[in-house]
């Protein structure tokens, strides 16, 4: 439980409370640990809850009818989330919850975390501009996939993970079909862009690794320039 009182204190949401709400609110949390690929939620669910990372990342995944999937955002330690059903009676949750590495949660049920976001008018302010954040990266999450080709995301998603290793080459650590759904398109499509970038010397493709020939030539394709 001192972990997570440390967490809500650091979290802008709960850092306005005093310590003894906050030491209340950590009692009434629901510990629950997930391993690897374990859904925490499913589509179109309702769930009325609030939960907050302590340890791992859960991915938001979002299901079509063609049964393709959509990375949405993904949540790591020390990021709030919540069901639809948190805030509107009924409402269904618009993507399954399910845990990217094994990953550690806690969660208030709506009637428990209710009352404190009545009475704590600038916690609720600070889950207004969370909200709001969110809106945003959906815009762009949607604007990219309205505007941008799939090249251009490949790209895109290939150069952020080479700027967060800060290496020229980085392991295979996701499949085709996980790039794809943090791109918004097939694995099939995937593969091909994967492959035209390695015939025009971008990239090196081999079994484990991507290796990083041509990181200016990369990053126009993301620009689609």
């Amino acid at each position: 439980m001192e972990q997570l009182t440390e967490l809500l204190r650091a979290h802008p949401v709960f850092a306005s409370l005093d310590e003894a709400v906050r030491s209340l609110l950590a009692k009434q949390a629901v510990r629950r640990e997930l391993k690897k690929g374990e859904t925490l939620v499913m589509q179109g669910d309702v769930w009325p809850y609030l939960f907050l990372v302590a340890e791992g990342e859960l991915d938001a995944v979002k299901v079509s009818g063609e049964g393709r999937n959509l990375l949405v955002p993904t949540f790591g330690a020390g990021e709030l989330f919540w069901g639809l059903a948190f805030f509107q009676d009924g409402a269904p949750l618009l993507a399954t919850l399910e845990a990217h590495v094994p990953s550690r949660i806690y969660l208030w049920p709506r009637q428990s975390i209710e009352p404190v976001f009545i009475e704590h008018g600038r916690m609720s302010w600070e889950l207004c501009r969370l909200m709001f954040q969110r809106m945003q990266r959906a815009s762009t999450i949607v604007e990219e996939l309205a505007f941008q080709p799939v090249s251009g995301r490949l790209a895109r998603l290939l150069l952020d993970d080479f700027e967060s290793a800060g290496e020229a080459a980085i392991a295979r650590h996701l499949t085709l079909d996980e790039m794809a759904a943090r791109i918004g398109t097939t694995r099939e499509m995937v593969c091909r862009a994967l492959y035209r970038f390695a015939g025009k010397k971008l990239i090196d493709v081999t079994r484990t690794e991507f290796v990083l020939t041509d990181k200016d030539g990369l990053r126009r394709v993301a620009e689609g320039s």
